[in-house]
This record gives structure tokens, C-alpha cells and sequence, in this order.
């Protein structure tokens, strides 16, 4: 399949339709803002946003928010508290500390929605594993082991981790074996542990951060819920493919299942990073999207080659870091999708999913 063939009349589009949440005025946990929430069904049946709340000092605690509805259209919210601080050895260094970027996925298989989040600790930024049945009470798995692959000859444990993901529901692994899915982002580049050492990625794959995919064996966490943090089977899934995401891409929100696959909403990155300084204020996230095999995730069968949402508005170009939409969260109130995004990681967006005809 061509290029061309997997990016023509992409069947999905966003439209933005308003600010959601914004730091509480005085409230110390947002001092530097509120961004990238995941998000659940409750068991009272409401919508939750679980936001990322970001105190002086770049410390990153998850919040609990109940959305508020004007008829079926996000508005606002109602917050409730904070259900995840950064209170493990794994999610605190000597000069950082943080549980950020959470994705929340409701897996009925287990009964239980999984969360994956970054433990930003004294290594730097890991993927970590929680689980929850009611989106207060979050239970610890660690952080996340990825077993050796002879083929690929690398060790995924060894490097960052983010942009991290579940499917809602089992698929067949490469192998034939009934498992849960997960989409992960790593980050070959060793300087931050070892400075100078450089990028490592396996022999003969692009060295930019790139969206990869894992399995998970569904009859081994039925036996030992534990195993939701050992991934396997990693395989690159997708990278930096359009402009809009020459420097790097990751996950967005859970896939969801729509009538050509899956749906996968993802950033991409694009503008210049920059060594000793803060590199996130040279650089534009955008909001892009892909379809995946329905039977075989780790096919990637459409892209979209321009962004489904770029910084445009006054709330997504100015913030702590300017110019950023960043998707994590997909949610159905009556008849319409919502995404729920990251804006200039500052303040939470809320934009309409729709498919849209294909042209004639």
C-alpha cells in the first residue's frame, strides 16, 4: 500500500469547541497548570476527567473532576480532589517529582480501568501501571518491564518511556495468543542518564521517537494482575511520516473501534530542540490520526497527512509551553465523541470527533 493510498480523504475530523478547565485561581496544585487529563465513566455512571495538576516547581500530582454538560456538549467541571500523588521512591528524584500524562482505559475483560501514567523519578521519565473499579482508589503496579527480544537485540528497560496506552479490548497477538494491546513511546536518546552517550535505537531504525506496540499474554493477568505491567512483543508500530511530525510522534488516547479498524488519535512534533536550554519552548504539537488493522493493530492502514488540530486559538499558542494540542482523551456523551486535549500545557480543551464523508 502506497502512501498516497493510506493518507487520501482521511475519515475523521476534529472541531474545537471550547476551554474546559483552567488553573483555579490561587490554588497551589495548579500553579503551573492543568493539562492532558484522562478520563472514565464513574460508577455513579458520570463522566470524569482525571487532569494532570502541575505545582510550583513542575511537581505533577492527578486530579479527579467531574465533567460538567450543557445538554451533551462538555462545558466545564466540578473538581473532586487529587487521586494520585507522587509519594513512590519510582516517582520522585533529588531535584524532580511527578505522576503525569495519564491515559485511563476501561478494560471490561478485567472489570477494571487501567491507567498508565509517566513516574517522572531519579532516572528520568518511566512508564508506570495503576489500576482502579471506581477512578479514586488507584492500586500501584509499578513501573513497566519490557522482556528482551533476541531479534531486536535491545532492551526496551533500559530507555524513557511515555505516550503510553491500552486497547479497551483483547486482540490477537502477532504469536496467535489472545492478549490485551498497548502502545508505547520510547526514547533512544541515553544523554540524559549517561551525558554524551547519544541515541541507541535498534540497527537500521530512525533514532526519533516513534510509536511502537506491545502484548500482553490475557490468560497471564487473569492470573496475576501484576503482569499489566510486563509488556512483550514490542514491535514499531509507526513514525515521524508528514511534516507535522518531523521530530517525533506518540499515542494519543485509547484506540477506539470504528467501522475501518481502529482509530488512533496521536501528536506529532515539529519545529527545533536545542541542547541546554528548555526544549520545549521551540517546538508545535499537533493533533493527528491513523487507522489500524482491526483484526492485526500493529498495521498501520491510513494516515492523515495534515494535523485533525493545530495551535491556533490564543489558549493553545500561549501557556507554559506555547503552541501545543495534545489529545488524550476520547469520551461519547449521547450521540457525539469528545476529545479532551492539552492546550499550551496550561489549560484543557475539549474538540467534537466526526466522521466525515468520503468525497465523491
Amino acid at each position: 500500500m502506497t502512501t498516497q493510498d493510506r493518507t487520501l480523504t482521511f475519515p475523521y475530523a476534529l472541531t474545537r469547541s471550547g476551554v474546559v478547565m483552567t488553573p483555579e485561581p490561587g490554588a497551589a496544585l495548579e500553579a503551573e497548570g492543568v493539562l492532558n487529563p484522562a478520563s472514565g465513566r464513574g460508577p455513579d455512571g458520570e463522566l470524569y476527567l482525571l487532569p494532570r495538576l502541575v505545582a510550583e516547581g513542575n511537581v505533577s500530582r492527578v486530579g479527579i473532576a467531574r465533567v460538567l454538560l450543557d445538554g451533551d456538549t462538555p462545558v466545564g467541571v466540578e473538581r473532586q480532589g487529587v487521586v494520585l500523588e507522587p509519594d513512590r521512591p519510582f516517582e520522585r528524584g533529588r531535584s524532580n517529582a511527578g505522576v503525569e500524562d495519564p491515559r485511563v482505559t476501561f478494560l471490561p475483560a478485567l472489570g477494571l480501568h487501567v491507567m498508565t501514567y509517566v513516574a517522572y523519578g531519579p532516572l528520568g521519565p518511566r512508564t508506570a501501571v495503576a489500576v482502579s473499579d471506581d477512578l479514586r482508589d488507584w492500586r500501584r503496579l509499578g513501573p513497566v518491564q519490557y522482556d528482551y527480544d533476541d531479534e531486536l537485540g535491545i532492551d526496551l528497560s533500559l530507555f524513557h518511556n511515555k505516550d503510553t496506552v491500552f486497547f479497551p479490548e483483547p486482540v490477537t497477538a502477532p504469536d496467535g495468543t489472545p492478549s490485551l494491546a498497548v502502545l508505547h513511546r520510547p526514547v533512544w536518546d541515553l544523554g540524559g542518564i549517561r551525558p554524551g552517550e547519544g541515541a541507541h535505537p535498534p540497527t537500521g531504525m530512525d533514532e526519533r521517537p516513534s510509536i511502537w506496540i506491545a502484548f500482553i499474554p490475557l490468560d497471564a493477568v487473569t492470573a496475576d494482575l501484576g503482569e499489566l505491567a510486563r509488556w512483550r512483543q514490542n514491535r514499531f508500530l509507526a513514525g515521524p511520516e508528514f511534516p507535522f511530525e518531523e521530530l517525533k510522534i506518540g499515542a494519543g488516547p485509547a484506540p477506539i473501534r470504528v467501522p475501518e479498524g481502529w482509530l488512533l488519535l496521536h501528536h506529532g512534533v515539529t519545529g527545533r530542540l536545542e541542547t541546554g536550554v528548555d526544549q520545549q519552548q521551540n517546538v508545535n504539537y499537533a493533533a493527528g490520526a491513523m487507522i489500524l488493522d482491526a483484526d492485526e493493530p500493529w498495521r498501520v492502514l491510513q494516515r492523515s497527512p495534515e494535523p485533525l488540530l493545530a495551535a491556533e486559538t490564543d489558549d493553545e499558542r500561549s501557556g507554559i509551553v506555547p503552541n501545543v494540542v495534545f489529545p488524550t482523551a476520547i469520551e461519547t456523551v449521547g450521540e457525539n465523541r469528545w476529545v479532551f486535549y492539552g492546550m499550551a500545557d496550561s489549560k484543557i480543551g475539549v474538540a467534537r470527533l466526526d466522521r466525515v464523508a468520503p468525497a465523491e
